[in-house]
């Protein structure tokens, strides 16, 4: 499949400001992996407390964009109904941050579907910045029915 921006991701995803962390999809394999930019602005709310003189993206929200990578990757794929489900982060595995994400940076958020069990996607994911990973992580995520 090829890139699409952020209306197209704003269609897949619930997530709005401040908390839609992807900006745009690069590159995808339908059904196998994804990879999108998340373009990181000294304007983000959170980098008014963490830390207001040397601002981080904290580790979680980095977490968080691989995520929404893996429901992307799921909704495009049409592996899960979009129009009815909110895919659902249900694990996180093997996490570990290598680097710091400061504001300017541009993170690649990579996801792969290792497989997918009775509803239940495992994906392998890593988040990199100028191509050196600073956080990767296994995550599980399901599709659940949204509320009326």
């Amino acid at each position: 499949m090829p890139e699409f921006e952020i209306d197209k991701i704003m269609e897949f995803l619930p997530h709005r400001y401040p908390f839609l962390m992807v900006d745009r999809v690069i590159e995808s394999s339908e059904g196998e992996s994804l990879s999108a930019l998340k373009n990181v602005s000294v304007n983000e709310p959170f980098f008014q407390g963490h830390f207001p003189d040397q601002p981080i993206m904290p580790g979680v929200l980095i977490l968080e964009a691989l995520a929404q990578a893996t429901g992307l990757l799921a909704f495009s794929s049409k592996v899960v109904d979009y129009e009815n489900k909110i895919y659902m982060l249900v694990g996180i595995d093997k996490a570990r941050f290598r680097g710091q994400v400061i504001p300017g940076d541009q993170i690649i958020l990579n996801v792969r579907l290792k497989r997918n069990m009775r509803g239940i996607g495992l994906y392998e994911c890593k988040a990199l910045v100028d191509g050196r990973v600073v956080a990767e992580a296994e995550m599980m995520c399901s599709a659940q029915d949204k509320e009326a």
